[in-house]
């Protein structure tokens, strides 16, 4: 793909022009010709430190990029979107998970009203309730203290509340576990309630319209189970809250209304751990701790608007996403947080990335010519380094890669911490570096090797090097620095729909299988279809899973 948006024409060739320069051009070499390379493309943003050293770029880079930005107008849309304008055009709606850590509580207006007073009023409520069950006022149908909490959600209603409470295990109450449940096979939600008594859970069902079939699914089940344990229907209103805009429905199930927590239609689900969506949060590291999460995202919002754009992390990661997608041709970005207790940060940002800018459509409708969108991947170190990391070192594809870090564990362990850090170093320093086969060649040879193995043990052996990766670090996980964290990706992918002409803040794409699957339903529990219904694929399918379920 060779097009490119409209209006950024001049900005875009140059960049083509420049990347054919730097194409051969190496990492390593420019370290050597440039003594402050490692403080010119690093900063502070926050608690965290992004260095962008170690990518395939220049000042020269940097200045084409940020013209491409200019180009594109992004200060005027990251404006509109702090502002409250409908951004989100398919849907004509604002964009603002930004009011919800609005920290400053600056008034931001949407229809000319501001939405602070209802965000504030919610958050409020969100304490209170997760203060009363946390300190066991909240007693559930039998008078037992709450002792499991269960959140029923999908995508953004779980993909966020799951990364947080478990990237903050050190903050959780040992009062109260935490337990998530996404998924519509049962054999999630049968393991969940295996180990669960039904006089001390708590089940928090999210779902804004709730209709969502997965998550709906999962509650009910999830109500069967208690009605049926606990002898009453009653039994509802002390074990389920509900974060929802739906309020007959909510009745409908059982759950009072001042058990429902409300957001609002500028919140996209995978922008939405801000919201009463958090609740799970709440409840697992207390209310405090939430704030101060939400006051490490609002110092990355203000970042993004007040940055120097040459010292701006958000803006530049976004930006070099666009470099290494559209002028070097990868397709894929790995992230690899050096921290067991991130190990679900990448499919969180899976989701963040691939269900925001994977969009083949501009703004107006019409179809895009450019390539959008990155695959996102990745797993916590060490373990990728005994999988996948072979490709990242010796494969044909380039990968740019993400290497986050806190100086500090909140273990004890500080001798497996070194080890880890060490790792971490290494990694980076290694996929840049490389090892030529005349260097491998000597090497062996110093080691001995069998002469008549030589030239095939150098090729083996050697490593391209000039691999892309951009390293992250912070002084501890704390609620703070992992606000800071994901507000920054978040802001990349802005940066990202910005350039791309995108909107980031619709999903579509998840809308004709679930439609689907809905019409296919009352076909997979008859075990066929009418003739004609279905391509023939489909159609032999279905008969096919009919006959094995014996239908």
């Amino acid at each position: 793909m060779t097009d490119h948006p409209k209006g950024s024409t001049e900005a875009w060739e140059a960049l083509r022009a420049h990347q054919r320069q730097l194409e051969n051009v190496r990492v390593a070499d420019l370290f050597e010709g440039d003594d402050k390379r490692f403080e010119r493309f690093s900063m502070q943003a926050g608690e965290l430190f992004v260095d962008l050293s170690k990518n395939r770029i220049t000042q020269e880079t940097v200045k084409l990029l940020l013209a491409l930005a200019e180009a594109r107008g992004l200060a005027a849309r990251r404006r509109a979107m702090f502002e409250g304008q409908r951004i989100n055009t398919t849907e004509d709606r604002a964009v603002l998970h930004v009011a919800l850590r609005n920290r400053s509580n600056t008034p931001i207006l949407v229809n000319g009203k501001d939405v602070m007073p209802d965000v504030n009023a919610v958050l409020a409520q969100m304490e209170r309730f997760a203060g009363a069950v946390r300190r066991g006022e909240w007693r559930g149908h039998t008078g037992e203290r709450i002792t499991d909490v269960v959140n029923i959600g999908i995508g953004g209603s779980h993909l966020g509340p799951q990364m947080v409470v478990t990237a903050l295990k050190p903050y959780t109450t040992a009062a109260l576990t935490t337990h998530f449940v996404s998924n519509v096979d049962g054999a999630a939600i049968s393991e969940v309630l295996a180990g669960l008594r039904p006089e001390s859970t708590l089940f928090v069902v999210s779902s804004k319209t709730f209709t969502t079939q997965e998550t709906m699914t999962n509650a009910h089940t999830a109500r069967r189970w208690l009605v049926e344990r606990l002898k009453s229907d009653k039994a509802v209103a002390r074990h389920f809250v509900a974060v929802s805009t739906n309020l007959a429905k909510v009745a409908e199930f059982g759950i009072e209304r001042q058990n429902v927590f409300a957001f609002w239609d500028w919140v996209g689900g995978r922008y939405s751990l801000w919201s009463a969506i958090g609740l799970s949060i709440v409840l697992a590291v207390g209310y405090e701790r939430f704030v101060e999460l939400l006051e490490g995202a609002h110092e990355l919002d203000r970042h993004f608007q007040d940055a120097d754009p040459n010292r701006n992390a958000p803006l530049l990661m976004g930006l070099l996403g666009v470099w290494y997608g559209n002028f070097f041709g990868a397709e894929s970005s790995a992230v690899l947080p050096y921290d067991e207790s991130l190990r679900y940060l990448p499919s969180y940002l899976q989701q963040a990335f691939m269900e925001s800018n994977g969009k083949d459509v501009d703004l107006a409708g019409e179809r895009v010519a450019w390539q959008t969108g990155a695959i996102i991947w990745g797993s916590p170190g060490t373990d990728g380094q005994h999988a996948y990391y072979q490709l990242l070192h010796q494969g044909t594809k380039l990968i740019p890669a993400d290497f986050i870090a806190p100086a500090r564990p909140f273990h004890a362990l500080t001798e497996h911490h070194d080890i880890l850090l060490a790792n971490f170093l290494a990694q980076t320093e290694a996929l840049m570096l490389g090892r030529t086969r005349a260097q491998t060649r000597a090497m062996l040879e110093e080691q001995g090797a069998p002469a008549d193995r030589l030239e095939l043990l150098s090729a083996a052996k050697s490593f391209p090097g000039n691999r892309p990766t951009t390293s992250i670090l912070m002084p501890q996980l704390t609620p703070h620095a992992l606000g800071n964290l994901i507000a920054l990706y978040e802001h990349a992918i802005f940066t990202q729909g910005v350039v791309w002409d995108i909107d980031s803040f619709d999903q579509m794409g998840v809308e004709l299988g679930k439609e689907l699957a809905t019409n296919l339903l009352g076909e997979v529990r008859a075990g066929a279809s009418a003739p004609g219904t279905h391509d023939a694929s489909t159609a032999g399918l279905l008969a096919h899973l009919g006959q094995l379920r014996g239908r």
